[in-house]
């Protein structure tokens, strides 16, 4: 599971100690909320069905998904039905390419999302292998669903966003400076990055 809102809180109070610019943001904006996702396969299949469509988009093809193969989507049932089963339920061609690269991965044993490697960038790696699953989505997948406590996903505009409002930068940095600027922030930056979303469009701001 992702972040508690204890550990969330005690990880800005501590960036917040060593950071004026961070304590300044969190007592405009206040504590910001969990976030949570299921551990496990079907959160990274769900990221590969929402891929470029709309919210509502990607719910319709979950609902199909779920009629079409149960509410616990198998890795082995999805493998077996064929392509034509798999499009009606939504999913293109390069989705269903993703979607058994993910479920053939998880057959194989390759990946087991009950022990991912401790070190996050070895985490992040082996997700990685997963056919459309950038470091984005394994960085989202590791804070999210694991609550590894020191995720910071600095290609992520919406950090690069927030990053530039709180530090009061004259403009949005890009990944490499956002990932310099929170340097300090280590061991809480997956803390400050659901801070950052917080901060994204927050009017108190």
């Amino acid at each position: 599971m992702g972040l508690s809102a204890e550990q969330i809180r005690d990880s800005l109070d501590a960036v917040a100690a060593r950071e004026p610019a961070m304590a300044k943001a969190l007592d405009a904006a206040g504590y910001p909320e969990p976030r949570i996702r299921e551990r496990g396969y079907v959160t990274l299949l769900r990221a590969i069905v929402g891929q470029q469509v709309s919210v509502a988009a990607a719910a319709s093809v979950w609902r199909k998904l779920e009629d079409e193969l149960g509410p616990d989507i198998a890795t082995a049932d999805l493998l077996a039905r064929d392509f034509d089963t798999l499009r009606a339920c939504g999913l293109s061609r390069q989705k269903q390419g993703y979607a058994r690269s993910l479920c053939e991965l998880v057959e194989a044993g390759a990946i087991d999302f009950d022990a991912l490697p401790p070190d996050d960038e070895e985490a992040i790696a082996l997700l990685t292998q997963i056919k459309g699953i950038g470091r984005w989505t394994a960085e989202i997948y590791l804070l999210f669903a694991e609550g590894r406590p020191d995720i910071w996903p600095a290609g992520d505009l919406a950090v690069q966003a927030g990053v530039h409002k709180i530090l009061g930068l004259e403009a949005r940095p890009g990944e490499k400076e956002t990932r310099a600027l929170a340097e300090d922030w280590r061991p809480h930056r997956g803390a400050a990055a659901i801070f950052t979303w917080h901060c994204y469009n927050n009017p108190a701001l």
